[in-house]
């Protein structure tokens, strides 16, 4: 077996966790925005109710027992109401100017907490450009260090 020059192999390696972190990346913020279009569609289904909040539950609940037993774990009640909420937050037709893929749907959980939209934005911007993990986005929103 050749030996192979260290750089060598450290660039190799280097383009494949790059790949690695492009594609997480890719499939993550594909997630983010199911997540908006699930919300979309929920909130579409339950102006169409005649008893709204009751409605909502049900479908909700429904949904839920329903995208966990096809899909797994990720879809519980709690997660599809973020979805529904997810939605009422972020209802710009431009969704895909507003969202960061840099973020991830849990970096969009905490944000979604935030009320003031202008706070959002900053909070958004920040933890993308800074890079920000989930628990430094907490920090920071918690403190209001904006």
């Amino acid at each position: 077996m050749a030996n192979l020059d260290k750089s060598f192999f450290t660039d190799i390696r280097q383009i494949i966790e790059q790949a690695r972190r492009k594609a997480y990346s890719a499939v993550n913020f594909a997630m983010v925005e199911a997540y908006w279009h699930i919300g979309k569609r929920i909130v579409e289904e339950e102006q169409k109710g005649k008893s709204r909040a009751e409605y909502g539950q049900q479908i909700i609940k429904e949904l839920s027992n329903r995208l966990s037993a096809e899909f797994g774990k990720g879809f519980s009640e709690a997660n599809i109401k973020n979805c529904r909420q997810f939605y009422l937050i972020f209802k710009a037709d431009e969704i895909r100017y507003t969202l960061c893929s840099e973020l991830s749907w849990s970096h969009y959980r905490l944000i979604m907490r935030v009320e003031n939209p202008s706070a959002r934005e900053y909070y958004m911007r920040e933890a993308a450009e800074q890079n920000w993990s989930v628990r430094a986005l907490e920090r920071h929103s918690s403190t209001g260090s904006e």
